[in-house]
């Protein structure tokens, strides 16, 4: 028997409610990319098959799904930036652009209270994410 593995950190995405699905896919993509490319513990070791074929390393540990409305969204960016935790942001001028550097500039072109967010990734101690998320519901 294997011995269950336990993480003091959570990694979290949470969307607002009302994306169509192709949104929801792409938005989680891009918020958990911030995460793994800036808290390098998160990741895990290479993958390979029996016949030795590697694969690229994975998140050590799982991402949970939530949903929300945009006062729940709102709320919980608020929360985690009050917190300090690490947080990836994705707004609605994000589906209209095409790269990072139009994306860096859309978020740069507005301020913190009036972003137009569809989505935050955040990274933390358990317990803190937990609060966060306050009020958003697990994604179906």
């Amino acid at each position: 028997m294997t011995e269950t593995i336990r993480f003091d950190t959570k990694i979290a995405v949470l969307l607002r409610d009302d994306l169509a699905g192709w949104q929801r896919l792409n938005t989680t993509a891009f918020l958990v990319s911030g995460i793994a490319a800036t808290v390098p513990e998160v990741v895990g070791e290479p993958y390979a098959d029996a016949d030795g074929v590697a694969y690229l390393p994975m998140f050590r540990q799982p991402v949970l799904v939530f949903e929300g409305d945009a006062e729940t969204l709102r709320t919980a960016h608020e929360r985690a930036l009050g917190r300090g935790l690490t947080v990836s942001v994705f707004t609605s001028e994000l589906f209209s652009t095409g790269n990072d550097r139009d994306n860096r500039a859309a978020v740069r072109a507005i301020g913190t209270a009036e972003l137009d967010l569809v989505g935050i990734g955040v990274h933390g101690p358990k317990n803190a994410v937990d609060r966060i998320l306050k009020g958003a519901r697990m994604h179906p």
